[in-house]
């Protein structure tokens, strides 16, 4: 069994823990492991030792101690990850779908319609599940919804129905109230 690597810490404690005070995680875990060394200087720390009592893997904390051994505290404190990928819909296009979807006459029944209107509008193409989680995410919309109704649904008639239909309903309430008194 190889011999555990010390790692000397050039950093005082007080100097760690303020920079520790607005880091983010993974730097955190990074500036935690030198203070945990600094504080017991004395004895010498395993990498897998101190991956249990950081909760991080070993392979990290090698990774790290190469990193504070190659460059001091500026390396080990750079984060090389790069964010996240940029949206394939700009915000105008956000908005024009957004009013499309919401509007109740557009007569869309699903997002294959949704992929090839935004295809013709905006000549882009959009993998079906990229546009299923896009909506999903921004818009609340879901695969499966309740039945639209028609798009060219007279609305009058509906109108019409709706006031023929108390006119019955009340009449057969009549019917069954009399019905029920004899």
């Amino acid at each position: 069994m190889s011999k555990a690597k010390q790692l000397n810490v050039s950093e005082s404690v007080s100097t760690l823990k303020k920079l520790l005070a607005n880091q983010s995680v993974t730097i955190c875990n990074r500036l935690r492991m030198l203070i945990l060394i600094k504080n017991n200087e004395g004895k010498v720390f395993s990498k897998t030792k101190l991956g249990e009592l950081l909760g991080v893997s070993s392979s990290s904390i090698q990774i790290w101690r190469k990193l504070y051994e190659k460059g001091g505290i500026i390396l080990l404190m750079e984060d090389k990850r790069i964010g996240f990928k940029p949206s394939l819909i700009l915000p105008k296009e956000h908005e024009q779908i957004e009013a499309k979807l919401n509007d109740p006459t557009n007569g869309l029944r699903g997002y294959v319609e949704l992929q090839d209107w935004i295809s013709q509008e905006f000549d882009k193409v959009i993998k079906y599940n990229t546009l299923l989680k896009y909506c999903g995410r921004n818009f609340g919309s879901k695969s499966k919804v309740a039945r639209k109704s028609h798009v060219k649904k007279d609305l009058q008639a509906v109108e019409d129905l709706k006031k023929t239909s108390d006119k019955s309903a009340e009449a057969s309430m009549k019917r069954t109230r009399k019905n029920m008194s004899k």
